[in-house]
C-alpha cells in the first residue's frame, strides 16, 4: 500500500494526489498540519529531514519531493503514460518538473506575503513566530520567511516571485497556442505539475496575472478544473467558507501586488 504523508492545501501535496488520481491508485494518507508544525514531529523528519510535505513511501522506498513523486509512480505504476512519447514533447515536459523548484519557490513568496503572512500574524505571537522560524532547518528557507513576515509584499522576493511567474505563463501561454495541454496533445506530468501552483494563485486572487495577457491560461485552467483528478486532489480537501474567507483577505494584497506587475510588465 503507498502511504503519502501531505497537507491539505499544500501545492506540492496536491500535486502528487493529483498524479494518484490521474493514474488511479489507492494510498493511506496521513494528513499533517502545516500551520502547528506537524512536519517538524521527529519521527517524520526521519522520513523527510527537509521538513516539508510531500513525503511518498512505497514499500520502504521513501520518495521525497514533489516532482520526483510524479515521475516515480507514473514510471512504476502506469508505464509512463503521463509522460510524452514524443522526444521534444518529453524534454520539455522534463524541463517543466525542473522549472518547479523555482515556481514554487515564487508561490511560496507570494503565498507567505499575502494571505498565510496575514494569518499567522493574526494567530501568533511575534515570540510564537520566531520558535516556529528557528524550527525551519534551512537556513535560507528561514531567512526568506523571517523577510516576508516583516515586509509582507514589500520584500524583494515578491518582485522576484513575480519576474518567475511571468517567465513561467509565458512559456506556458506559448505551448497552449500549439496544444491542448502545457504537456502537448494529452493531458500529462507538466499539467499535473504545474495546476496546483496556477490554482493557488487564482485563489490568491491573482487571476489578473494572465487573464488579460495570457487568456490561454485561464482556458487551460478551466480545463483542468474540469477533470474528475481536480475535484478529488484538491477540490475535495478545501473548506469552502475558508476559501472565500483566504479569497477576501487576498483581495486586499491585489493592488500592491498588480503595481509590482505592471511594472515588471512594462520592463522596469
Amino acid at each position: 500500500m503507498l502511504t503519502l504523508y501531505h497537507g491539505a492545501t499544500s501545492v506540492c501535496s496536491q500535486k502528487a494526489r493529483l498524479s494518484l488520481a490521474e493514474i488511479g491508485l489507492e494510498y493511506e494518507g496521513h494528513l499533517l498540519d502545516l500551520m502547528t508544525g506537524d512536519q517538524f514531529d521527529p519521527d517524520y523528519l526521519k522520513l523527510n529531514p527537509n521538513a516539508v510535505v510531500p513525503t511518498l513511501v512505497d514499500d520502504g522506498t521513501v520518495v521525497i519531493e514533489s516532482s520526483l513523486i510524479l515521475e516515480y509512480l507514473d514510471e512504476t505504476y502506469n508505464a509512463g503514460k503521463l509522460m510524452p512519447r514524443d522526444p521534444e514533447l518529453k524534454a520539455k515536459t522534463k524541463l517543466w518538473l525542473l522549472r518547479c523548484l523555482a515556481i514554487h519557490g515564487a508561490i511560496n513568496s507570494l503565498s507567505f506575503a499575502t494571505v498565510l503572512r496575514a494569518r499567522q500574524m493574526a494567530g501568533k505571537t511575534p515570540e510564537q513566530l520566531e520558535a516556529m522560524l528557528r524550527q525551519m532547518p534551512n537556513p535560507i528557507s528561514r531567512e526568506k520567511r523571517r523577510d516576508l513576515l516583516e515586509n509582507g509584499v514589500d520584500s524583494l522576493h515578491v518582485e522576484a516571485a513575480l519576474r518567475e511567474m511571468r517567465s513561467a505563463l509565458a512559456d506556458m501561454a506559448a505551448m497552449l497556442a500549439q496544444y491542448h495541454w502545457v504537456s502537448g496533445p494529452d493531458y500529462g506530468l507538466a499539467d499535473i505539475a504545474l495546476l496546483a501552483y496556477i490554482d493557488r494563485l487564482d485563489r490568491l486572487a491573482m487571476s489578473g496575472l494572465w487573464e488579460d495577457e495570457f487568456p490561454e491560461v485561464a482556458d487551460w485552467l478551466e480545463r483542468s478544473k474540469m477533470r474528475d483528478s481536480y475535484k478529488t486532489a484538491i477540490a475535495s480537501f478545501v473548506d469552502p467558507s475558508a476559501a472565500e474567507k483566504m479569497y477576501q483577505t487576498a483581495v486586499t494584497f491585489w493592488p500592491a501586488i498588480a503595481r509590482t506587475w505592471s511594472d515588471i510588465r512594462n520592463g522596469s
